[in-house]
């Protein structure tokens, strides 16, 4: 690996911070907003579950670097103009959001009706019967499948080169273009993404263990 002096793996490094800034703004904003739209679309206002089951299905069948060229180059024809990082962040949001939030819907779907109910009878409010009693029990149920969603979503965050963004992929093939050797720091780059992708599994399982030792669940 002669090609891997240190301003070059220091290149790669700055590009593994604005991806893990990338996706970390990404899914605070992602979660909530597909859980949002799963509420909505679950809802009873007049038109508003169509309208959202048809943005959601729009960006679930777009190709992210086609949702990324949309935010960056047509989103100003609107008046609205983003610098490249906010627009891979509202990129990355969609894409995520739209994703996620069917994982949100299932579970709203299958919550045992019998428990609304009783809720209800003991006179808990929608509200405080959401945040008391369903939440609590469809976020420990859908762990597993929102860091799957999440980790999709850190694979996702190379295809924002496409509008300049320097993250670790174009970091990589920058050193690779210079040096003319691309395996050094492409092997680098694939190691830090194993990192990270290693990290969000194990604060999964770390999160599991804690949920099974306060609920006194039995761990899979």
């Amino acid at each position: 690996m002669t090609a891997m002096t240190w301003p070059a793996i220091r290149t790669i490094l700055d590009g593994a911070v604005v991806t893990a800034a990338l996706a970390a703004v990404s899914i605070l904003l992602s979660l909530p907003l597909g859980l949002l739209l799963a509420l909505l679309r679950e809802g009873r206002i007049p038109g508003v579950p169509a309208l959202l089951a048809a943005f959601v299905s729009l960006v679930r069948a777009t190709p992210f670097v086609t949702l990324v060229l949309f935010v960056y180059f047509v989103l100003p024809a609107a008046g609205l103009e983003l610098e490249p990082v906010p627009a891979a962040i509202v990129a990355l949001t969609l894409n995520t959001a739209a994703f996620s939030s069917e994982i949100w819907r299932s579970a709203l779907v299958t919550f045992p009706r019998d428990q609304r109910e009783a809720a209800a009878a003991f006179g808990m409010s929608e509200r405080a019967t959401f945040i008391r009693i369903v939440f609590p029990q469809i976020w420990r149920a859908n762990l597993g499948p929102l860091v799957s969603e999440v980790t999709i979503l850190l694979k996702c965050t190379p295809a924002v080169a496409v509008i300049g963004v320097v993250e670790i992929t174009r970091a990589a093939g920058r050193i690779g273009a210079e040096t003319y050797e691309p395996l050094p720091p492409f092997l680098v780059a694939t190691l830090i993404y194993t990192a990270l992708i290693a990290t969000l599994v194990r604060g999964q399982r770390v999160v599991e263990r804690r949920i099974a030792r306060r609920f006194g669940l039995a761990r899979p």
